[in-house]
């Protein structure tokens, strides 16, 4: 019998609990996956786009969630942005904001230099990786797959798989076919823009000092945004459709009078019983046309004209400073 076991552990060696890999052209598996980035890259702001990407890849991957978190200018902290759930699967999106890079020490220590990281078992990581596979555990987390994403030739975020139903056995296919993706996220993430003006996403966001986060919630889809993010917001029954500085314009599935409360008070106002705007992005106000008695506001970015009611007119009028 002794005999006949080392044979078969000689055979069947034990499966490692992780692996990295040097990061290499997709083929096999997830060779699609690029192509799936780059056409909502293309179509979106490359911060609108990231939910987008992540649902498909989730759902062609046959994971249980999609994530994606990023670094501050020093590396030193980090906060979720973007997540995509399995229907029943647990959202922790807004769990982990401005955490210490030490919790994640020792995946950091891969991505920083280029690494895709491979955990087949999260219960099987080293004693070093003690303080991730924590978190990972209290999130369900059987196994992870996480890539580094890349700006300007360093360190800026990264994205990856969860399997909270069951343990998977992950393949360098996979993890170069995520990795690619990730750099499209990159190039276009972190892009310079004309005359040296960073892209209106890093505008309303600064990397380097994290501004809290609200998370927009569609279906399985929940991305933060920074306040300054968004231009305004317009009921629409029970949901609310969230303008965004990109050109976007967002459902989310709470009702407009939920944000009256979440938003910051001093940067916006309610100008109509179904509108609030952001006024540090409002660029024209004054009557619809002559003679008519209606207000109407134009804000920055966007052609669309928001109806101001008469009871909103004189707030609004005095929080401008007209």
């Amino acid at each position: 019998m002794k005999t006949l076991s080392a044979r078969a552990t000689k055979l069947c060696p034990p499966m490692r609990s992780f692996e990295n890999v040097p990061v290499g052209e997709p083929c096999g598996s997830g060779a699609d996956w690029p192509f799936l980035a780059a056409r909502h890259l293309l179509r979106e702001p490359a911060w609108d786009a990231i939910s987008g990407i992540l649902k498909d890849l989730g759902t062609r991957a046959d994971v249980d969630r999609a994530w994606m978190f990023e670094y501050d200018d020093g590396l030193l902290r980090f906060h979720n942005t973007h997540e995509w759930c399995r229907d029943g699967v647990r959202s922790h999106v807004q769990d982990l904001q401005d955490a210490p890079v030490t919790m994640i020490g020792w995946l950091h220590r891969s991505l920083v230099k280029g690494e895709a990281v491979m955990i087949h078992d999260v219960e099987r990581l080293p004693r070093l990786a003690g303080p991730l596979a924590t978190e990972m555990l209290r999130q369900d987390d059987k196994s992870v797959l996480s890539v580094p994403v890349f700006g300007k030739d360093r360190l800026r975020a990264c994205i990856g798989f969860d399997m909270t139903r069951t343990r998977r056995t992950w393949n360098a296919s996979e993890a170069g076919s995520l990795a690619a993706c990730a750099e499209l996220i990159g190039l276009a993430l972190y892009k310079e823009a004309p005359e040296g003006l960073p892209p209106p996403e890093a505008q309303a966001r600064s990397v380097g000092a994290f501004p809290p986060l609200l998370y927009l919630r569609r279906g399985g889809e929940i991305r933060g945004v920074a306040p300054g993010e968004i231009l305004g917001l317009r009921s629409a029954r029970d949901y609310t459709q969230v303008w965004l500085i990109g050109g976007s314009v967002m459902l989310d599935a709470r009702p407009l009078g939920l944000w009256t409360a979440l938003l910051p008070a001093a940067d916006f106002l309610r100008i109509h019983r179904t509108a609030i705007v952001n006024l540090k992005h409002v660029s024209k106000i004054g009557p619809a046309g002559a003679g008519n008695g209606k207000w109407t506001v134009q804000l920055r970015a966007s052609e669309a004209v928001w109806s101001v009611s008469r009871p909103y007119r004189q707030a609004l009028r005095e929080r401008l400073g007209i």
